[in-house]
Order: C-alpha cells, then structure tokens, then sequence
C-alpha cells in the first residue's frame, strides 16, 4: 500500500472517530417542562354552621393571558363564621376542561396555595391538608371570619415554593420564591 493510500485511511479512521465521538455527545436541548395554562379558578366556601351558606368565588380568563379581560366575582362572607374552604384549578380551553387541580396534587411537593388577606379585612386561612412531606398544600383549608369588614384575599398558586422558607407554613409568601402559576385577588366583603 503506497504512502498516500495509507494517509488517506488514518485520516479518514481518525475523522470516522472524532464523528463518533461527537455523535455519542448529547447536545439535545431538555425539554421544557411548560407551566400548565390556568383559565380558571374557584374557590368554594362552605360555612360549617349552616351547610347552605356556600360561597364559590370564581375567576375565568378563557382566552389565557393577554387577549379579552378576565372575568371574576367578589367574595362575600358571613361574619364571626368557620368555613371549610376547597380549590379548583381549570384549564377550560381544552374540551373537556383539564382539571389542574389534579396535578397541583399528584405533584403536592412542588405546590403550594396561598390566601393571603390584606390588612383591616377580618379573615384567616388555616391549611387542613399537606404535601407528601408534611408541608402545607392549600388545596383545602378553614377560614375564620371576624366582625364586618371589607378588603380583599389574594389567592395564589406557586410552583416549585421554598416550603421551608421563614413563614411559608403558616401562609405567607414572601420567602417563597418558586414561580406563580395563577394569582387571583378577591374583592371581599365580610358582613
């Protein structure tokens, strides 16, 4: 075999061996893990006293964010009452609707509601159930109302929440980070 017979093959042998070496590389992108679309939001207050004292406040944005504006109503509440309290989460752009509610707790450890009430609005929120750690979820809860008051409760959904963060336990989000997959505030009435 002559000299430029044997170049030839070891240069193809060591270009054949740097394509497989860079093909075994894996440059594929991850993918994404998309946030699912949230249209719509019910929160669904039962007065433990008197079973027919059933509030459901609900927010819809069925054209996603962007586009038309929102639709909510506004809360209402019974004065110096306990409430159980459950959450649905919906995406009513697919038919039949997603019920997102389902993957908020299938996936409890990366979620947590929070019913955050402004200041001078007498109401509380208390978490009845937990993720698969003993954290707080929020799918489910007990809200105690004081005297008449108005203001409003700021219902939100965080992903990926920093469960141990100083006060998350107890509700408030501001060492949650994680990123809001919905965030809804209720005008509310307590009377």
């Amino acid at each position: 075999m002559n000299l430029h017979k044997r170049l030839t093959l070891k240069v193809l042998a060591i270009f054949a061996i740097g394509f497989a070496i860079v093909s075994c590389d894996n440059d594929d992108p991850e993918p994404v893990n998309e946030e699912e679309l949230i249209t719509t939001v019910n929160v669904t207050f039962t007065n433990t006293a008197n079973a027919g004292d059933v509030v459901t406040a609900t927010f819809q944005d069925l054209d996603g964010p962007g586009g038309n504006a929102a639709t909510q109503s506004n809360l209402a509440l019974s004065a110096n009452s306990t409430y159980t309290v459950s959450i649905e989460f919906l995406n009513e752009q697919e038919t039949p609707a997603e019920d997102i509610t389902e993957e908020v707790a299938e996936e409890d450890d990366e979620h947590q509601v929070f019913y955050v009430a402004t200041a001078g609005l007498n109401f509380t929120f208390a978490y009845t159930d937990q993720d698969g750690d003993g954290n707080p979820l929020g799918l489910a809860g007990t809200a105690t109302t004081g005297a008449a008051s108005t203001g409003s409760v700021t219902v939100s959904l965080i992903h990926e929440p920093t469960k141990t963060g100083a006060g998350v336990s107890d509700g408030d989000p501001t060492n949650a980070n994680g990123e809001t997959d919905v965030e809804v505030t209720f005008t509310t009435t307590i009377q």
